[in-house]
């Protein structure tokens, strides 16, 4: 998350938790939510992802003026391949030879309707090992840790990615 905070908003948690088809009312009814012991509306797990989405450079965002992004124009596979992709026409697959492996979650507190996030982005372990079919598979994490506005920890996301030597054999 490139961007300095951001505000959890009660409709952001209740669109969130219908794109994700969870109809808990924690998550979108006040009256609710305000008996439970948390006191109020919570945010779903992996809501934090969302973040993204308020960050102007996020790669999956369209660009302003026209330029091609993720998904947009006639392939359905969206931005233009380069020559160095490792797609289209020469086959062996896409993605520049690397790919989101995992992400993991841990939860310090809850997230709540009202809460300011910021986020801090670090690396984590890195570490690798061999493949048959695409040799050597270099794994890297980057690991965030959200803050609330009083500065406490309350999400700390890992992801895991990870590139490979050469596309993969088939």
């Amino acid at each position: 998350m490139a961007i300095d905070k951001f505000l959890v908003e009660a409709s952001h948690i209740m669109m969130f938790a219908r794109s994700v088809g969870d109809d808990n009312p924690i998550y979108h009814d006040e009256e609710y939510a305000n008996k439970t012991d948390l006191g109020g509306i919570i945010a779903p797990p992996t809501f934090a992802q969302s973040s993204a989405q308020f960050d102007p450079n996020y790669f999956l965002r369209p660009k302003i003026g026209g330029e091609g992004w993720f998904g947009s124009g006639k392939d359905a596979s969206g931005a233009k391949p380069s020559s160095s992709s490792g797609s289209g026409e020469s086959g062996g697959g896409g993605a520049a030879m690397g790919l989101h492996a995992e992400q993991h979650f841990e939860y310090h507190l809850p997230v709540k309707a009202g809460d300011v996030l910021s986020a801090t982005t670090k690396p984590g372990n890195t570490w690798e090992k061999e493949s048959k079919r695409a040799g050597k598979l270099k794994f890297s994490e980057s690991v965030t840790e959200y803050r609330n506005q009083n500065g406490d920890l309350v999400i700390t996301a890992t992801g895991v990615g990870v590139q490979t030597e050469r596309a993969v054999d088939s």
